[in-house]
């Protein structure tokens, strides 16, 4: 599988806008070589390097398998309760220094059919034993004070 942004290249920058100094949305996602036998999709962004440890910035589950990405700002599938406390996606943010932000992509052999707003946590642990296929794509950002 592959996951890829037009917005940033892996290990690279992620554009400002895509954080809480800017729009606050979600990056452009493109989706490839998904497993056919795939049932669903699920998408978990986060963030190891914060301090208080791992930050969930985004959770999305039940996307179809034929979607080949997610536009800019786009909302697709269920989603899910970031560590912000809200639904969906919620950007970089970093008290300091350079983090590092993995958004990780998911096929399974099932649809988890979940309520709205699960947890990273939960998700996870629904997906035990369904993963099919997996890719990863990494972006940093600093802010700039």
């Amino acid at each position: 599988m592959q996951l890829n942004s037009t917005a940033f290249n892996e290990g690279a920058m992620i554009p400002s806008k895509y954080t809480c100094d800017g729009a606050d949305v979600s990056p452009p996602l493109g989706f490839a070589q998904v497993p056919s036998e795939s049932k669903s999709l699920a998408l978990i962004c986060d963030d190891p390097d914060a301090p208080a440890g791992t930050w969930v910035h985004w959770v999305c589950y039940d996307l179809p398998p034929t979607l080949k990405g997610l536009a800019e700002g786009k909302k697709a599938g269920v989603q899910g309760i970031n560590d912000f406390h809200k639904p969906g996606y919620g950007g970089p943010c970093p008290p300091s220094g350079v983090h590092h932000y993995h958004f990780k992509l998911y096929a399974l052999d099932c649809q988890l059919k979940l309520a709205p707003g699960a947890t990273k946590h939960a998700l996870e642990k629904a997906m035990h034993g369904h993963v099919i296929g997996s890719a990863e794509l990494v972006g940093t950002y600093a802010r700039r004070r």
